[in-house]
Formats: structure tokens, C-alpha cells, sequence
């Protein structure tokens, strides 16, 4: 399955911590406010009936976050800094907390994934930034600034979708077709998130090959099936059947087990709803702990998973309410000015996970602790979560409802 987020933070080139560094405090402490942005957030979007498939980085909402408190003055700073349970904390404590954490988690050597990450502030041509202000959001969230001008919007659109697929190598080929409101300053995230699995034991060879690929349906509704390549692995994997919620969980490690990817999904076909009521950190920990590791046969569609959210409206209704009001902004941190508002907040997502580079290895399934797996067929929508290990913070967080696939014809 392929999943990719586009967090427009072009050509992310932050210093690399080693392995065995132990996070600050302040780094702690906002993984710890970040995983409740994840799920504040998550629960705010799922509530919108348009909405289908998810993709979030809260780790990085987060520092879009720490970039408006850091331009803005009075209200609109300590809202932005409220919606990132942060408000009690100092300035300085956050900005380097975040830029800790950003700077961690996104160590795409330590981790054998790729993470590339793209940060843009764009402002309308009238502006002018302030130094303070691009040295200072350059340093803790490695943020690009550019001037925009909408009175050709076809071209500022293909410019701003340009820089997200140069950032993403091509995997996030659009952040919005449209901008409708231009007067005022737009955030851009956008990123592609893809591990490598490359590893040296039979017990870590649990990702998928590609002689194990084939074309399977799955059921977007009871009445709406699209056709999909499904990837098939048998591993050792933390696995639970919670029989009285009537839903699995699975846990599978991500390259260096360093970070891993947990599957929550219905037993059936349903709207998702009923699960996301149950999504919180302390029905993950919950589960965390009743996960055993065991035998599971496990099917994951292989599809790339493109998705752009304008989070303007999530985010307001989280008490974001002031940067994004012309009125009453008070963003004048950035240009010296209290000339300008937060008109949009794209965040713009790629994962994927492929079949690339794992062995093919059939000695594995006639191993004793193989035999009687447990089925987890990903068939039908699910949420997921990507749950760094070191930070134990949430790397993403999302939902798979509609797969990109043709329609299959109903069978008699």
C-alpha cells in the first residue's frame, strides 16, 4: 500500500541526530502535545461527510502550528499555540521542542525510510517578510518563503504544484486545483513517506514480494467494489481480535524497528464511524497491550495513496479562529505588518509501500510458529497509524476508504 503525503517543505535538510541521543524535555513534551493534535484533528476531518481518505502528519500540523504562533502576535499566537496544547509553555520551549522532534523523526537515515519533506509559506506579492521572521522559521521548521501573485491564478496554482512534485520526486503531482481566497498568506506541507525494507533476518523479512501480488476486489461499500493489486505476507506479527468491538488490530515494524505501522479494522464492510468513536490514545494503549505476536497471513492493498486537505476549517474548529480572520489576524511578525491573514493550510500527503527490494524467502511458512495464522484481509476501508518508536510520537495518522481502482462489474 502506498500512502503519500505532500507537506510542502522542499528538500527537508535538517541535522541528523544520532541514533542513541536521548530526546530533550521540550522534544518529549511536544511528541506528547502532537499526539494530541493527531487525534483532535483526525476526529475533526472524519466528521466531514465529503471527506474520504485521510492522510495526516500531526507532527508536522504541528509545525505548521509553531509557524503561526512564531509570526503572530497577542490571540492569534496563543490560539495557534491552544490548538497544540501548548498554551502553558513558553515560546522558546515550543520552537525548539518542535524543531527536536521535526528534526528526529524525519532522520530518514537512522529510520531506511524516505521521508522528503516540503515547507512553503506564500505570501501575496505586496509583502515583505521579515528577516527575524525567515531566519527564525528557516532554523525551527526549515520553511521556504515566496512571494505569489493570483492575478494570473493559473499560473500560481501550477507553480505551487510544481514545487510539491519537484519536493515529492514526482509522487504528489497536485496540492489543489483550486485557491479561492487570494489576498492573504497560504501554508503548504507536502511530503512522501516510503520505507525501505531491507533486512538481514527471516523473523524481519515481513513485508511483501512481488511474486505475491494479485488482483482482488475491494469494497468501498456493500453496493461499490474497485478492483486493486492485493500484496500477501505471512509474518510474526503483534496482532488482537477484539471480538467485543468486532474489529482487528496489527502491528507491523517498519524498517530498524524504529517506527511501525498499526492496522485498526472492522471484522466487516461498514462505514468507519463506529471505529474512529473508539480512536483514542488510550484505547491505542489499550489494544497495545493486549496485542500478542503471532502467526497472521496478511493482505494490503498496493495503491498509492494521494490526498490534499485544506486544513483552514479543521483547524478553526480545534480555536484556530483568529489567524485565518482578515479582520482580526494579527500575523505581524512576518512582515512587520498587520497586513495579513492565513487564508489556507494546504497539507498534502504520499505514502506508499511496496513489494521493492524484500527477498523472496519460502522457507519462512514451514516454520512451526507459521502454521494456523490469523487472516487480516484488508479487503474493506480501515484507519491506520504510523507510531514512531523512539519519540512515541504519531508520524501519520489516516484512513483508506476509497482505493484508486476501477469499478467491478457486480457478478451474478
Amino acid at each position: 500500500m502506498w500512502i503519500i503525503v505532500v507537506l510542502a517543505l522542499c528538500g527537508l535538510a535538517m541535522a541528523v541526530p544520532s541514533e542513541d541521543r536521548k530526546l530533550s524535555d521540550k522534544a518529549t513534551t511536544l511528541a506528547d502535545r502532537s499526539t494530541t493534535l493527531a487525534f483532535n484533528l483526525y476526529h475533526a476531518m472524519a466528521k466531514d461527510k465529503d471527506m474520504e481518505n485521510i492522510l495526516l502528519s500531526p507532527v508536522v500540523v504541528a509545525s505548521s502550528l509553531g509557524l503561526v504562533s512564531l509570526g503572530g502576535k497577542a490571540a492569534t499566537a496563543s490560539q495557534a499555540k491552544a490548538v497544540l496544547s501548548a498554551d502553558k509553555l513558553n515560546d522558546d520551549y515550543v520552537h525548539s521542542g518542535l524543531s527536536e522532534l521535526l528534526n528526529e523523526v524525519s532522520n530518514s537515515t537512522a529510520r531506511n525510510v524516505t521521508w522528503k519533506i516540503g515547507n512553503r509559506l506564500y505570501g501575496p506579492a505586496s509583502i515583505n517578510f521579515a528577516d527575524d521572521f525567515v531566519k527564525n522559521s528557516k532554523k525551527h521548521y526549515n520553511y521556504e518563503h515566496s512571494k505569489i501573485n493570483f492575478r494570473d491564478k493559473r499560473s500560481a496554482l501550477k507553480s505551487i504544484n510544481e514545487w510539491a512534485a519537484q519536493t515529492t520526486d514526482g509522487k504528489l503531482p497536485e496540492v489543489t486545483k483550486d485557491v479561492e481566497k487570494t489576498d492573504g498568506a497560504l501554508i503548504v506541507n507536502a511530503m512522501f513517506f516510503k520505507p525501505h525494507i531491507k533486512q538481514p533476518k527471516w523473523e524481519d523479512k515481513l513485508w511483501f514480494h512481488h511474486k505475491m501480488v494479485d488482483n482482488r476486489g475491494f469494497m468501498v461499500s456493500r453496493s461499490y467494489t474497485v478492483g486493486v493489486p492485493m500484496m500477501h505476507r505471512t509474518g510474526l506479527y503483534n496482532y488482537y481480535d477484539d471480538e467485543t468491538e468486532k474489529l482487528q488490530v496489527v502491528e507491523m515494524p517498519l524498517a530498524h524497528k524504529l517506527s511501525s505501522m498499526i492496522f485498526i479494522m472492522p471484522n466487516h464492510v461498514e462505514p468507519l464511524e463506529r471505529v474512529e468513536k473508539l480512536l483514542n490514545r488510550e484505547q491505542l494503549k489499550t489494544w497495545a497491550g493486549k496485542m500478542k505476536k503471532r502467526s497472521v497471513a496478511i493482505s494490503l492493498p498496493k495503491v498509492v495513496l494521494e490526498v490534499s486537505h485544506d486544513l483552514q476549517k479543521h483547524l478553526a474548529g480545534l480555536g484556530l479562529t483568529e489567524a485565518i480572520d482578515k479582520s482580526k489576524a494579527d500575523l505581524s511578525k512576518i512582515s512587520g505588518k498587520k497586513d495579513l491573514y492565513l487564508s489556507n493550510v494546504f497539507h498534502a500527503a504520499a505514502l506508499e509501500w511496496d513489494t521493492e527490494g524484500n527477498p523472496y524467502d519460502a522457507d519462512i511458512y514451514g516454520r512451526e510458529e507459521m502454521r494456523n495464522p490469523k487472516l487480516f484481509y484488508a479487503d474493506h476501508p480501515f484507519v491506520f497509524l504510523i507510531k514512531d518508536s523512539k519519540t512515541n510520537s504519531i508520524l501519520f495518522i489516516g484512513r483508506l476508504v476509497r482505493p484508486k481502482g476501477d469499478k467491478m462489474r457486480d457478478e451474478l
